[in-house]
């Protein structure tokens, strides 16, 4: 889950992402604790920045407008947001600000007067559950944008990062807080 600092399009998300595990045998072991579906969605996402990679590079965050549809109940946004790295040491603390839009295209526009283009699309299909405060994301991106299928672990409190790692009898050597950025470059 997501931590609110001030209002509720701005909070501290803490994650980590899970490689090197079959996403069929996690989804099976969360069903297996009770874990609830709170998703099943399709999602495009699309990265702006500048062709220097200012927010990237001088901010340490990325812009993002996320398209998804629920597989659920056919419900469909989109959302802008901005996420900046924190820098946190035992897992990924990101500053989250986001605004629902109804108009990408106008939004687009606006940003490249502004010097601003699209840098990459991504395509993604996520299913999550949540146990207590943690919230499980099992993510499958496109080939292209990055071939490898896991799990993102979002918890309130960083003493819950333990609580599921234990849960789901996870290996520490398979957790990390990179970016799905960093994660990309590694492929390069």
């Amino acid at each position: 889950m997501k931590r609110l600092i001030g209002v509720d399009n701005e909070m501290i998300e803490l994650e980590v992402k899970v490689l090197n595990n079959d996403l069929n045998k996690l989804e099976e072991k969360l069903k297996d604790l009770g874990a609830k579906l709170i998703a099943k969605e399709r999602q495009i996402n699309t990265i702006i920045d500048t062709e220097e990679k200012y927010i990237q590079k001088e901010l340490s965050g990325y812009l993002r407008i996320r398209e998804t549809k629920s597989l659920i109940d056919d419900f469909e946004k989109m959302t802008l947001t901005f996420k900046k790295d924190l820098k946190g040491e035992k897992l990924r603390e990101n500053l989250e600000i986001n605004s629902d839009i109804k108009e990408k295209e106008n939004i687009l526009k606006i940003f490249k007067e502004l010097g601003y283009d699209i840098i990459n699309i991504g395509y993604k299909e996520r299913i999550s559950y949540k146990i207590d405060n943690i919230r499980f994301d099992l993510d499958i991106w496109d080939e292209k944008t990055y071939p490898f299928p896991y799990m993102e672990i979002e918890v309130k409190d960083k003493s819950d990062l333990d609580r599921a790692i234990k849960m789901l009898d996870l290996d520490r050597k398979d957790i990390t807080k990179k970016s799905i950025t960093e994660l990309q470059n590694e492929l390069k």
